[in-house]
């Protein structure tokens, strides 16, 4: 079976292909395993994905939309002069998805799983479903996050977790956190308890070092003050090129001490350290970890009791929020090498729901036919034998005394009736015989 799971996140999407052998493969967009969820609504009414609808954007920011997903509640999205249904804009990036994994799989797949937060309610997960429905998709079956991240950390890393277990899942994507506690069940994971903060990812973590920047390279510049407010093409890409090249040093400072950002139009080099970064993001990862105590609490468990604290999302790579959580909670989580792509391999990787039992038919039991009891035959004027004459008492003989009478045995009534019927029916033989004689 053909099967596509796929996570639309607030900054990028990823997408996994299952192939009927069995084999899991992520699907590239553009040679990477991340599509950005941006949108662009052409002048011609057309809607470009991804890295195109970014390039753009640099012409006419106005027609954008770099994040479908935090404008979920919204209903409709102004792009250009045309309201633009937040489904559609939803639809346009599993399109785009479909289109690949239809290349990747020869064929359409038979089935298809969305991701989706676990605080999501009926209402945004219709979003969803109706954006599959666009996009040509078949019904999507809708699988919360850390139930799939959950599951990554059984099945593809082999993890022991009991029946009874509980794992809590801390979540730290582009645009939002979300800190889950969730539970092992013989049949995979169910959500114990959620927590979340909708104002902390890593796009404040790059707004966070663009005015640190500002602050300490180039304080009362006017260059700097329009480079951040652009009002032509030219600045809008130089301004575009800055935040490229400030989340590149953020994740670089994953892996080193130091990184270098070159700031457009002053033709300068600042230097950032990876203290530097600690001390901006800090107060950010501490609202994180005290997010994820409130989860803990809510499902009445301590830090201990866990069987495991599990990192995803690409700003959970920053080496002080393992740091923190360790040092707060007393465990260590557990930490990956490429966090973004968690979600969708672990949803590959469910089960399918288990089918109804069938339940066989009771077997039909058909009585064997009853043959009606021979009947002699009787000579016209004669008295069948099966019905003998009853004895003539005559009235002079008066009634024998009660205790001439045998003792009567209560009888069945069920047999008893069963008798009287059988009587009936011979008696009716009879009379037949005895009409047809005559």
């Amino acid at each position: 079976m053909r099967v596509l799971a796929v996570d639309v996140g607030t900054s990028n999407t990823a997408a996994m292909v299952r192939t009927p052998d069995g084999r899991h493969r992520a699907l590239l967009f553009d040679g990477a395993p991340l599509m950005p969820s941006a949108v662009y609504l052409t002048p011609e009414g057309r809607l470009l994905v991804g890295r195109d609808a970014e390039r753009h954007a640099r012409i006419d920011p106005g027609r954008f939309e770099p994040s479908p997903k935090r404008r979920v509640d919204d209903g409709e999205v102004l792009l250009g002069d045309a309201e633009v249904p937040v489904a559609r804009l939803f639809g346009a990036v599993l399109e785009r998805v479909s289109a690949e994994a239809h290349r990747v799989l020869g064929g359409p797949p038979h089935e298809v799983r969305l991701t989706h937060p676990a605080r999501w309610a009926q209402r945004r997960r219709d979003v969803l479903l109706a954006a599959a429905r666009l996009a040509g998709l078949p019904e999507p079956r809708l699988v919360p996050e850390p139930v799939a991240a959950a599951s990554y950390f059984t099945a593809v890393l082999g993890a022991t977790v009991p029946v009874g277990r509980c794992l809590a899942i801390y979540d730290l994507g582009g645009g939002t956190f979300d800190a889950t506690v969730v539970r092992r069940t013989p049949q995979g994971f169910d959500v114990l308890a959620e927590d979340g903060l909708a104002d902390v990812g890593g796009l404040d973590f790059d707004q966070a070092i663009v005015a640190h920047l500002g602050r300490t390279v180039a304080a009362d510049s006017p260059q700097w003050t329009a480079l951040l407010a652009p009002g032509d093409a030219a600045g809008r890409r130089a301004r575009h090129t800055l935040y490229d090249d400030v989340r590149a040093a953020k994740e670089m400072l994953s892996r080193t001490a130091s990184a270098d950002i070159p700031l457009p139009v002053l033709e300068i080099e600042a230097h950032l350290t990876r203290p530097e970064l600690e001390a901006l993001v800090r107060p950010y990862l501490r609202r994180t970890v005290s997010c994820l105590s409130r989860a803990l609490a809510t499902a009445g468990l301590a830090a201990p009791q866990l069987a495991g604290i599990f990192l995803v999302g690409g700003s959970s790579r920053i080496p002080l929020a393992a740091h923190l959580i360790h040092s707060e909670l007393g465990l260590a989580p557990t930490t990956l090498e490429q966090p973004e792509t968690v979600v969708v391999q672990g949803a590959l990787t469910i089960l399918p729901p288990a089918p109804p039992p069938v339940v066989a038919p009771s077997p039909v039991v058909s009585a064997p036919p009853v043959s009606p009891p021979p009947v002699a035959t009787v000579p016209p004027g004669s008295v069948s034998p099966a019905y003998p004459r009853s004895p003539v008492v005559p009235v002079s003989a008066g009634v024998p005394p009660v205790a001439a009478y045998p003792a009567v045995r209560r009888q069945d009534p069920v047999r008893t009736a069963a008798f009287v019927m059988l009587a009936l029916v011979l008696l009716a033989v009879a009379v037949l015989i005895g009409l047809l004689a005559s």
